[in-house]
Formats: structure tokens, C-alpha cells, sequence
């Protein structure tokens, strides 16, 4: 496998803990402002993790 891979697949899996972690804070949320920072804060990593990590699967050839 292609180093690029597998650093995108570790991405997407941090991508993906970092969302779910999020969705958990947006459901136990209670009206504290530093709630809602933590859910921006891990809203926004995620999401920037999971795209990028998706990006370098797909456009990294498969090369033997």
C-alpha cells in the first residue's frame, strides 16, 4: 500500500471519531457556552479530517 493511503485512511478514521464525538456533545448539550465551542471545535475538525482524508484515498493511484 501507498503511504498517502494509508495517512488518508487514518485521517477519514479521526474524521469519523471526531464527528461521532460531536454528534455525543450535540445530543448530552446543555445550554453552556463552552459546549457549544466544543461542538464547533469538533464539528469543524471533523469534518475537515474526513474530507481530506477521502480526497487522498481517491486521488492517490494504486501503483504495485
Amino acid at each position: 500500500m501507498n503511504l498517502k493511503r494509508i495517512f488518508g485512511a487514518i485521517l477519514t478514521v479521526l474524521g469519523i471519531g471526531s464527528l461521532i464525538y460531536a454528534a455525543q456533545v450535540f445530543l448530552s448539550a446543555t445550554n453552556s457556552t463552552r459546549d457549544i465551542k466544543t461542538l464547533i471545535i469538533y464539528g469543524v475538525l471533523g469534518v475537515l479530517f474526513f474530507a481530506s482524508g477521502i480526497s487522498l484515498v481517491r486521488t492517490t493511484k494504486d501503483e504495485s
